[in-house]
């Protein structure tokens, strides 16, 4: 698990290799990652939008971006959680992911929570990050 906390917003990420779903013949490598956001603040916030850096094993990257995460844009109280799941393809047996999602509390004011850099690895391949 990869772990990171900024303002009290600890993100956990726990990623596993779809072995089952990936075609390594044609290049097709699939990542399920769960992540749990938690509140650990004084606020309640709302995740407005997401942001990921996405490098395969060969260093060439693509970001994505947009509202939410999984078609939700989720409220937490203080001590309060939301876990989800998603996917990731790659063209290569490993890469890494690695980027922050953007808060808005009560009063408006937004702030960058940081995600952990994670690793996609075949489990058959040396890790890329440790």
């Amino acid at each position: 698990m990869y772990r990171e906390t900024t303002d009290g917003i600890e993100i956990i990420v726990e990623p596993q290799y779809l072995d089952d779903q990936s075609d390594p013949e044609a290049h097709r490598f699939l990542w399920a990652y769960t992540v749990v956001i938690a509140n650990g603040s004084d606020h309640t916030v709302q995740l407005e939008t997401r942001y990921w850096r996405v490098t395969n094993g060969l260093g060439q990257v693509e970001e994505v971006e947009g509202p939410g995460v999984v078609g939700e844009q989720p409220i937490l109280a203080p001590g309060d959680s939301y876990q989800y799941t998603s996917g990731c393809p790659l063209n290569t047996p490993s890469g890494t992911m690695v980027g922050h999602y953007v808060m808005r509390r009560e009063d408006g004011s937004r702030f960058r929570v940081r995600i952990p850099a994670f690793s996609l690895d075949r489990p058959d391949t040396q890790r890329t990050l440790n």
